[in-house]
């Protein structure tokens, strides 16, 4: 199916709301024309972009042209005495996609919400006598399910999705009781292709059974790195460190090609998204994070930076490094020459490292509607940058210090009131943190103890932690942009966020062209009930990140800041890491396969991009004479990184030519995380060629094409030189031949359709004569 499109080529106001700039998808766009910059294409499938992408590769979402994602999780039902958060609760015009937590693999590799039951939340349940949570009879299924796809009716621009995994069921599921099956989760499928395909499979059934418009992938976490994610899961995670990342990108790839045959069947684009790491010692096990390519964009988990499982005392959330972090600082972060006095554990950091592989407009930065926190803090200003040790180390939570070996103390992490949603390991313990909502950091903040205490377990008569004692005074850091309670009584810290670091945030996705802001989670928004005279769950954060979003101009749709005109069949491989905590220096070796029919020759000068998440000191340890070119950053990075990229260059040598089918590489060394090298360009014989790694976008509605010729000394096919179109031969999109004196180009896959044969919008496209 192809839609009738317009270019829009105002700003149309309405109702004083400046609206945002589409270039609608017509009925002359092939649905290629709508792909966005750098997305993998799976081979042989006409994927209907169209239907979910303009012409310049942008998502469409209505009148909104930055993304607002809002985790809505299943177990806020109001059933367990617990207030409730429907999705009537959803103030559902202030966001644009909606994440339902928490789906899981169950035993048969399955996606799974649990058995069918009327108790059931997402299937299942239902809420009679609560206004505006009245079950639709229209829809075969109940629960929040159905509440979804009722409202999804009043609001037809808001796009769900069913996110896959979390903390705790990554390597594992939760049953209905309450106890968990250590199943392996994430960790076990990525070993098995065939469960692999069984996992992707029923997703694709899911969605299109409970109209989702397609699935997040929440795997926490695919890294080489010991005692990383749920210490649960150690007894599979850790004792497969080596494989986790190739397992991921298979699970990856393979949800890809299925939704998108399944999207080409349906005739929609079905959304493949990512929760994804902000912290540079995650992340250094994660390679290059090569898995961007197959995601329509990513959601940096840019929170739970700095927490109750060591003892340096800082922010949940920074903005930006200040140059005083107290782990960096501990760690020589600062003081080392390579990494240039670099901070790594902040959002801008975060995502300049994603920005090296992709486009802005398909990354979303993290907020958290919850705090984190420690208790006997000591030194600081105000807490900020101080310690506070668990006083026995002995009884560190699993995971955490002395329990996993570390020579890094354990946290003291905030209990009692000071911890409102008990965070709790397998065996039921609460492991104190300090996370409560933020509408309860708004109630400490203003003396209140608040009416809801006892449905959290609050025990204030016979348990002093539970009582409110001393003053929670606000503090606001403007340079990290970071807000935060201090209780200097208690010697409490509660790293939060309120309406000024959130403005700060969403100007900052504005200013940068970054596609929009991820919840996590919608229920800790606050409003200030003046009838019971105390804050609860609310929307005034939802709508300070609206109201600063709002009339935004378009999200930045390209990856590359110059373009090319022609591309060469080139493949890049990343590989050869070493493991976790010995991945230092980051010494890995970058393959380049000739998949063209063209030899690159010898002298040929290649460029590429990195993210300026790494100091501008690239080299190489193979004579190709690698260096840095162009920096877009250089030495510390307090108050934010200046630039997105760091330009390497290196020359092919004058006897290393690449012949059709052949590969060369070479080893590179650099010094911290950076995401996929990205950008690629081939310049020989006079004339400069992008690279079919980087699923490049040429120009608007331009399908990238592949040069045919082994010549390697002229920049393009002669105008009668490019093969004969062969009856059952198979063409890949971009393939060109000559037919009956004239010149055709391939859209996508395809085997005996003759050129000049397949209409105006079939595979063929004529490019004139020979």
């Amino acid at each position: 199916m192809r839609l009738l499109t317009r270019v829009v080529p105002v700003l149309a106001l309405l109702a004083g709301t400046v609206m945002a700039v589409t270039n609608a998808p017509t009925a002359a766009a092939a649905h290629e024309d709508c792909r966005p910059d750098g997305l993998y294409k799976t081979p042989g499938v006409e994927v209907p972009y169209c239907t979910t992408y303009d012409t310049a590769g942008r998502e469409m979402m209505g009148d909104k042209s930055r993304r607002v994602i809002g985790y809505f999780t299943s177990w806020r039902t109001g059933k367990n005495g617990q207030p409730a958060y429907l999705a009537k609760d959803i103030p559902w015009d202030k966001v644009t996609h909606l994440n339902y937590a928490f789906a899981h693999i169950d035993g048969q590799n399955r996606i799974s919400v649990g058995p069918g039951s009327a108790d059931n939340p997402s299937t299942g349940m239902e809420w009679p006598g609560v206004p505006g949570a009245e079950t639709d009879p229209s829809v075969p299924y109940k629960g929040h399910f159905n509440q979804l796809t009722k409202f999804k009716k009043q609001h037809p621009s808001v796009k769900t999705l069913i996110s896959v995994g979390g903390w705790a069921e990554t390597g594992g599921y939760l049953n209905p009781d309450g106890t968990r099956t250590a199943s392996g989760g994430f960790y076990k499928l990525g070993q098995n292709q065939a469960a692999i395909d069984t996992f992707a499979d029923s997703v694709v059934e899911f969605v299109r059974q409970y109209g989702f418009n397609g699935a997040d992938i929440d795997y926490e976490y695919a890294t080489s790195n010991n005692h990383a994610g749920n210490p649960d899961d150690f007894w599979i995670s850790n004792a497969n460190r080596g494989t986790l990342w190739a397992g991921y990108q298979a699970i990856m790839k393979t949800l890809r090609e299925k939704l998108d045959r399944a999207g080409a069947a349906d005739g929609r684009h079905y959304l493949l998204t990512a929760a994804v790491p902000a912290s540079g010692w995650l992340l250094r096990g994660q390679e290059t994070y090569q898995v961007v390519k197959y995601l329509d964009y990513l959601n940096i988990m840019s929170y739970d930076l700095h927490g109750s499982w060591n003892h340096f005392v800082g922010p949940n959330a920074a903005l930006y490094d200040d140059g005083k972090d107290g782990e960096l600082a501990a760690g020589g972060v600062y003081t080392a020459p390579q990494y240039e006095g670099m901070g790594y554990l902040n959002t801008d950091w975060a995502y300049h490292y994603y920005r090296g592989a992709m486009q802005a407009g398909r990354i979303n930065i993290g907020v958290p509607f919850y705090s984190r926190g420690w208790q006997g803090v000591t030194g600081g200003t105000n807490g900020l940058w101080g310690k506070a040790a668990l006083p026995n180390q002995s009884q560190c939570p699993p995971g955490t210090g002395s329990a996993v070996g570390s020579t890094t103390p354990c946290g003291n992490g905030a209990s009692g009131i000071d911890n409102l949603w008990h965070d709790v390991t397998a065996g039921g313990a609460e492991v104190p943190s300090g996370v409560n909502p933020l509408w309860h950091t708004k109630n400490l903040e203003a003396g209140i103890a608040g009416s809801y205490g006892a449905q959290y377990g609050l025990d204030p008569v016979n348990d002093p932690s539970d009582r409110l004692t001393g003053t929670y005074a606000p503090h606001y850091d403007s340079t990290l942009k970071s807000p935060w309670l201090w209780n200097d009584q208690k010697k409490v810290f509660l790293s939060t966020e309120t309406e000024q670091s959130i403005a700060e945030k969403a100007k900052y996705v504005r200013d940068k062209g970054l596609g929009g802001i991820m919840i996590w989670e919608l229920a800790g928004d606050y409003r200030f009930d003046s009838a019971k005279n105390e804050y609860f769950i609310g929307d005034t954060l939802l709508s300070t990140i609206h109201t600063g979003l709002n009339g935004a101009a378009p999200y930045g749709d390209r990856k590359a800041v110059t373009q090319q005109s022609q591309v060469l069949a080139i493949d890049v491989d990343v590989h050869g890491f070493a493991l976790g905590d010995n991945n230092y220096p980051i010494t890995p070796k970058i393959r380049f396969t000739n998949r063209s029919s063209t030899t690159v020759p010898g002298g040929t000068k290649i460029t590429f991009d990195y993210g300026t998440s790494a100091p501008g000191s690239m080299a190489d340890q193979s004579g190709f004479g690698l260096k840095v070119v162009s920096k877009g950053h250089t030495g510390a990075n307090a108050g934010g990184l200046r630039g997105d990229f760091q330009k390497a260059e290196l020359t092919l040598p004058a006897w290393q030519s690449l012949a059709p089918g052949a590969s060369i590489e070479l080893t590179v060394s650099y010094q911290l995380p950076i995401a996929t090298p990205s950008n690629f360009v081939f310049t020989f014989g006079g004339q400069s060629y992008a690279i079919t790694a980087d699923y490049p976008r040429l120009g608007a509605g331009t399908t990238p094409t592949s040069t045919t010729t082994t010549t390697t000394t002229t920049t393009s096919s002669p105008a009668c030189a490019l093969p004969a179109w062969e009856s059952g031969k198979v063409y890949n999109g971009g393939d060109q031949v000559s037919h009956q004196s004239r010149k055709w180009r391939a859209q996508w896959w395809t085997q005996n359709e003759e050129p000049g044969t397949t209409g105006e919008w079939g595979v063929w496209r004529d490019q004139g004569p020979c």
